[in-house]
């Protein structure tokens, strides 16, 4: 296993780290015994970073059974353990302790290494977490060694990323990110601005959900003649690997054969390799996933801020994702990067002044996209899913 060094610590992180969400399930429930034999592997192939939430259903009760048998064997500071604090279902930072104290008990250990507010959507969200004593109370549990490093993990576009890393001394942050997210979300831009500041940067969905593993034929047969001998996975992470400031690549292993080829790949991680040649290979790649987009926004930016708060690449991101990639995919991004912000950043926000228009270096009509877009993303289907999403994060009863 290869590692890349902390930069706020100097501490080792493997540069492949297991992400927990999607444990191997027999129906409803996790496979505790399939799940603790993929995570023994990772840890005696030297992976050294999990990663869970508390929305993740079972996953940090599934995880700490393993991290129990560590405590028994004295091995629990062989791994760096990482779970996310719902701040949505908080209302103070009493909510916060108690979601904390739950976390430990199900994790089986009395501190967390690296701990994140989940889906922290822009800055106005940062305020609410500091009004509600949240933020305080994060540094207070650090000063106590209970939680060793605060970050956040964040879905939006590019400049609500760079607003979130200058408004507090994070330790790391969590970013979506692969070569058909370079310049959506945080992107290849945001990566570099978190890395500039000396924050280590955990990437996730680098296979999108699965969706670069299982590529259209064309793709595949492209890499195949191009890349022999390398999985698609693979051909995704190294592409990753090649940028100094990625700290750690969580992957959501649920099958062995999973696992071993992403160990495999893990063996060859280098960053600064990429060759010219290397580079186009992505872009064809990309430009082939991309032939079913219904905006041609290269998500550059020149558009934004929009004075009424609309997030345009992330809009149009999205609304390509649906159309390319199904509508769940294309929903999730919908609500994730737009919706779930103290204040709406969807298609719907607009109100035609056509700044953005001025701005765009491709001539795109946006008014008239931002139209089709709230017509297709925002009937019926994303009203109740975003009410269902909202009721399941929002806070607690009692």
């Amino acid at each position: 296993m290869k590692y890349r060094t902390n930069p706020r610590n100097n501490t080792q992180i493997s540069v492949l780290g297991f992400g927990c969400m999607r444990f191997p399930r027999t129906a409803f429930t996790i496979n505790q015994k399939k799940t603790e034999e993929l995570l023994t592997r990772a840890a005696e192939a030297g992976v050294n970073y999990f990663d869970t939430a508390y929305l993740y259903p079972g996953s940090e009760a599934a995880l700490g059974k393993f991290i129990a048998k560590l405590n028994a064997e004295g091995q629990r500071d062989k791994i760096y353990v990482a779970t996310k604090l719902p701040y949505r279902q908080c209302r103070s930072a009493e909510d916060a302790e108690k979601i904390f104290a739950e976390q430990k008990k199900l994790l089986c250990t009395d501190y967390i290494d690296y701990y994140l507010v989940h889906m922290l959507g822009d800055a106005a969200a940062f305020e609410k977490c500091r009004d509600m004593g949240i933020i305080r109370w994060l540094g207070e549990e650090k000063e106590r060694g209970e939680i060793r490093n605060i970050g956040f993990s964040y879905h939006g576009g590019t400049a609500g990323f760079k607003e979130l890393v200058d408004i507090y001394p994070w330790d790391f942050c969590q970013i979506q990110l692969n070569y058909m997210d370079d310049i959506s979300q945080a992107g290849v831009a945001g990566l570099k601005y978190a890395g500039d500041a000396g924050l280590p940067v955990i990437i996730m969905e680098p296979l999108r959900s699965g969706k670069l593993v299982n590529l259209p034929q064309e793709a595949q047969d492209l890499l195949t003649r191009e890349q022999p001998g390398y999985s698609p996975a693979e051909f995704s992470f190294r592409w990753l690997w090649n940028f100094p400031e990625v700290a750690c690549i969580l992957s959501g292993m649920n099958e062995a054969a999973q696992l071993e080829d992403n160990l495999n790949a893990a063996e060859h991680a280098k960053a600064g390799v990429l060759t010219e040649e290397s580079a186009s290979l992505y872009t064809s790649v990309k430009e082939i996933l991309n032939a079913k987009t219904a905006v041609p926004c290269t998500g550059c930016g020149y558009c934004m801020p929009c004075p009424h708060g609309v997030d345009i690449p992330s809009v149009f991101a999205a609304y390509n994702k649906r159309c390319s990639e199904g509508f769940v995919s294309g929903m999730a991004a919908y609500i994730t990067c737009t919706s779930l912000k103290e204040k709406s950043a969807a298609a719907s926000a607009c109100i035609k002044c056509g700044l953005c228009e001025k701005k765009c270096p491709q001539g795109i009509l946006i008014r008239d996209y931002l139209d089709e877009t709230k017509a297709v993303m925002e009937g019926l289907p994303y009203r109740l899913s975003l009410f269902i999403v909202k009721k399941f994060l929002g806070p607690r009863n009692g």
